[in-house]
């Protein structure tokens, strides 16, 4: 995994750069603040980023949750402080993990596994929701077209979505679309 690093004291940070590239992970980038992660996360694309909570300029907070305004990402937090409310903001930004200093490499590697997949869930989980929404979309404007025909030419249901198919047939279009494009000309 591309791995970006967000960790404003530096020997934390290399000794993580070298913990992830012992785990065969590749560290793309190193940020010592929350701007330059938000900036090398836009110029990077990492495949996950590993952000301290505590850091100049912009915390880490704050920093995941510009990265997650842009692109989805999984997010592990790190931080001196187990502080209820920081968990609380980290979850609220959408943060994958989250782990208090000082941490093992045992502690890490399955946090990081859990994020990424956590991630993948949830992508996965809005591509349904997508196809189910543009699914229904499709289905209310048939529906509509349907009873467009009925109305307009008398036709029984099951006529009028004979012709909307035979019509998609002929066009070699969807169905949605020559439904769409009836209810264009027909619905004032």
């Amino acid at each position: 995994m591309r791995i970006l690093i967000a960790e404003d004291e530096t020997i934390i940070r290399l000794d993580l750069a070298e913990l992830l590239s012992r785990a065969g992970h590749e560290v793309c980038a190193e940020a010592r603040d929350g701007v330059e992660a938000v900036a090398l996360a836009r110029e990077q694309t990492p495949d996950l980023a590993i952000l301290d909570v505590k850091m100049p300029r912009l915390d880490g907070i704050e920093a995941a949750r510009r990265m997650l305004d842009e692109r989805p990402l999984p997010i592990v937090m790190l931080t001196a402080y187990g502080q209820e409310e920081l968990v609380a903001r980290a979850v609220e930004a959408g943060v994958f993990g989250y782990l208090v200093k000082p941490f093992r490499e045992s502690d890490l590697l399955p946090a990081i596994e859990t994020a990424r997949a956590r991630h993948e869930e949830l992508a996965a989980l809005r591509e349904e929701a997508e196809s189910l929404a543009d699914a229904l979309a499709a289905r209310k404007s048939i529906e509509r077209a349907k009873g467009l025909l009925m109305n307009r030419d008398g036709l029984s249901e099951q006529d009028a979505f004979a012709r909307l198919r035979r019509a998609s047939q002929l066009s070699g279009r969807p169905l949605k679309v020559i439904a769409e494009a009836l209810i264009a000309t027909f619905d004032p």
